[in-house]
């Protein structure tokens, strides 16, 4: 793990039993930290609330980031706020296992808990999934019919439309109709 990274670790070893409250600020040297990183610029400020017990250790993030972004649609550069409230649960048990995507068991002699990606998962699953520059929100726009494609050219008819066939079948029925 890289030293960027490792200023996200919390010694939960010699923690008493009770909530405790820890602040990480990072920017635009944390998100280069990752391998895959789809933010390259931006800050945040996490605060996170450590609840530790003999079972398990609870953990609430509130990060509040500003996150430089580029446009879907214009390719523009701007800034993006975000607000994230989640939770994270590490369980006390034999191993390190992932049981679930908010639950991860711990051995019970583990000195530190990092929670760089965390807060990295937490900030990149908040962005909308398009990327609109601010001017672009307020348009009405319907995308659904936006653009219609056709491979048939329709051709103007000058001809007055001519009388609907009829299926002799059913003009003998039209004929008991009238008679009544």
């Amino acid at each position: 793990m890289s030293k960027i990274l490792s200023k996200y670790d919390i010694n939960i070893q010699g923690l008493e039993e009770k909530v405790h409250t820890f602040e990480f600020e990072g920017d635009e040297r944390f998100f280069g930290g990752f391998e895959q990183s789809f933010i390259t610029n931006g800050h945040f400020k996490a605060i996170i609330r450590l609840n530790k017990n003999s079972a398990l250790i609870q953990l609430n993030f509130d990060i509040t980031a500003t996150l430089e972004l580029t446009c879907d649609r214009s390719l523009e550069s701007f800034d993006e706020e975000v607000q994230v409230s989640e939770k994270y649960i590490y369980k006390f048990g034999d191993r390190y296992e992932e049981i679930s995507d908010e639950i991860e068991m711990i051995p019970y002699g583990a000195d530190t808990i990092n929670i760089a990606q965390h807060i990295y998962d937490f900030i990149g699953i908040s962005l909308p999934m398009k990327k609109l520059h601010p001017r672009f929100r307020n348009e009405d726009i319907d995308e659904d019919g936006l653009m219609v494609y056709t491979s048939v050219k329709k051709q103007e008819s000058t001809e007055e439309p001519k009388e609907q066939e009829i299926d002799p079948r059913w003009a003998a029925l039209s004929k008991l109709r009238m008679n009544n």
